[in-house]
């Protein structure tokens, strides 16, 4: 019997590019992470990223092989790249596009799902509380 697993996942960076955080959700853990400066689609990148290493941690080999993976994002193009439908035309995207690509032979059945951005609140927020944390210890 196969179990199903929702992750949300989400990146951004103020200003694009400017002061970038990921947030990313798995059942009911919660994760907000800075990561620098660098542009929205880069940050959403590696949220994705860091959501499928921190789920094949959680999870573990054998129950990876029977867990359908949902990675929900609200970034259109990242979605539609990692599903073969756009090109990856920049080339600061192509490593991480690259990336994700190896990751998912850890995976046995693992979806990409692009939601609106009203439904990824939460992630959305995780960004914002990450960028808002690192600019507040910096101006301290």
């Amino acid at each position: 019997m196969k179990t199903k697993l929702e992750i949300y996942t989400d990146g951004g960076a103020r200003s694009n590019p400017g002061p970038a955080g990921i947030g990313v959700i798995i059942g009911d853990k919660e994760y907000a992470e800075y990561i620098g400066e660098t542009t929205n689609n880069v940050a959403e990148y590696k949220a994705i990223i860091f959501a499928l290493k921190k789920a094949k941690h959680l999870l573990g080999k054998s129950k990876l092989k029977n867990t359908e993976v949902i990675i929900n994002a609200d970034s259109e193009l990242v979605v539609n790249q990692l599903n073969g439908k756009f090109k990856i035309l920049k080339k600061d995207l192509q490593p991480l596009f690259l990336e994700v690509w190896n990751l998912k032979f850890d995976f046995s059945d693992l979806k990409f799902n692009y939601i609106p951005r009203e439904k990824n609140q939460r992630a959305d927020y995780l960004v914002n509380s990450a960028i808002d944390k690192r600019q507040n210890t910096l101006n301290i």
